[in-house]
């Protein structure tokens, strides 16, 4: 592996299942960690005898050395069975490598052991692979496809409140009472037929719904919001999707519908913002200006947070919330990220109410990847 002093040679030792800068890297899923090491745009896998012949097959890298292989030759040469610390050390020398590149999760017990063996390591803070921000139309495409599933499942789930039937205040679906935890079920069954995995999907009632992060249990109540909110990842290719929409079964009260209305046209005030090289923050502080003006204020009371008081979006991808984001920090937007726009209000009085959709950032504005309409009553 040629020196080149310009660029510092990259190393990742996670699982690729769990780290997506790591998957991003080789486009291989496996369970358990790996050793990716990257000079420039050559990539070498180091993986167990158990991974070896599936990497070769499958993973966008250069070259794969079996551990187990190269732990025998290290028990030969040392007479001790080697950490897997022990084997990048040794690797590197090999290669000639005098220091490494790392990302904020690297593992602290190989960090040390590098750095006792005379290895610099430098430590690079979270985003560690900068581009996985900026899409690419394949990547766009698979962010769809989960969007597709997610659609579906929401689908199910309106259909299942629409048919419910309204005793005393609750909701009862062929002769049970409806909870969170039903309809949750019927939302994960629908995912998972379409190869997707949902956890702690958010089913709020009313008040649950005040928390924007309750996943909600229980009874589910007539005339009352329910904020559904759905984030799975595509067991496929690994890409997430995330839709949340805020429907009532029966009728809402007024100002249920002035803060859904105000909600709505906060998304409507975003999409017209957003675009390539314009500052998140900028989106953000005027859906507060917004909210303001139509008398839903944001602040303390009683005790705790009401109005709204979390971010307008994040990115979307191989993580859940990514880079870039759209709230109280600095974040120039560029073609190809793909963000999530999803204002909420939230009052004790009333419940919660948030919209979300994905779009695209373009180079004249933004595209809208969710096609599910948004209706309150139900």
């Amino acid at each position: 592996m040629k020196k080149n002093p310009n660029t510092p040679t990259l190393l990742m030792v996670a699982s690729s299942e769990r780290d997506a800068d790591l998957y991003y890297a080789t486009r291989f899923f496996a369970p358990d960690s790996l050793v990716l090491i990257q000079k420039g745009k050559k990539k070498i896998l180091l993986t167990s005898d158990l991974e070896k012949d599936r990497a070769k097959k499958e993973a966008e890298v250069n070259e794969v050395f079996s551990t187990t292989a190269l732990a025998k030759i290290y028990y030969e040469k040392y007479g001790r069975r080697p950490s897997l610390g022990d084997l990048i050390v040794e690797f590197a020398r090999r290669q000639r490598i005098r220091g490494f590149l790392v990302p904020g999760s690297f593992p602290a017990k190989y960090l040390e052991t590098l750095r006792k063996k005379g290895i610099r390591v430098r430590i690079k803070p979270d985003p560690f692979i900068e581009s996985r921000a900026v899409k690419t139309p394949a990547e766009v495409r698979m962010i769809g496809e989960t969007l597709r599933c997610v659609e579906g499942a929401a689908r199910e789930a309106v259909e299942i409140l629409r048919r419910s039937v309204i005793k005393k205040g609750r909701l009862y679906f062929q002769g049970q009472v409806l909870t969170s935890e039903a309809l949750r079920m019927a939302i994960h069954t629908f995912l998972i037929r379409k190869h997707c995995a949902a956890r702690r999907t958010i089913v709020a009632c009313g008040k649950q719904g005040i928390n924007p992060h309750e996943e909600g249990k229980g009874p589910l109540l007539a005339h009352q919001p329910i904020v559904l909110d759905i984030f799975p990842r595509n067991l496929t290719h690994g890409y997430y999707g995330d839709f949340t929409r805020t429907v009532v079964r029966g009728e809402a009260s007024p100002k249920l519908k002035r803060m859904y209305a105000a909600v709505k046209e906060a998304q409507s005030i975003a999409f017209r913002m957003l675009r390539h090289g314009v500052n998140g923050r900028n989106v953000h502080e005027s859906i507060l200006k917004y909210f303001e003006s139509c008398d839903f204020k944001t602040g303390l009371r009683n005790g705790r947070m009401q109005g709204f008081f979390h971010g307008t979006g994040h990115g979307l991808g191989l993580d859940i919330h990514e880079r870039p984001r759209l709230g109280i920090t600095n974040e120039i937007l560029k073609a190809g990220h793909v963000v999530t726009v999803e204002p909420g209000l939230y009052y004790e009085d009333t419940g919660g109410v948030r919209l979300e959709d994905v779009v695209l950032i373009t180079r004249t504005g933004c595209r809208n990847l969710t096609r599910f309409p948004k209706v309150l009553e139900v």
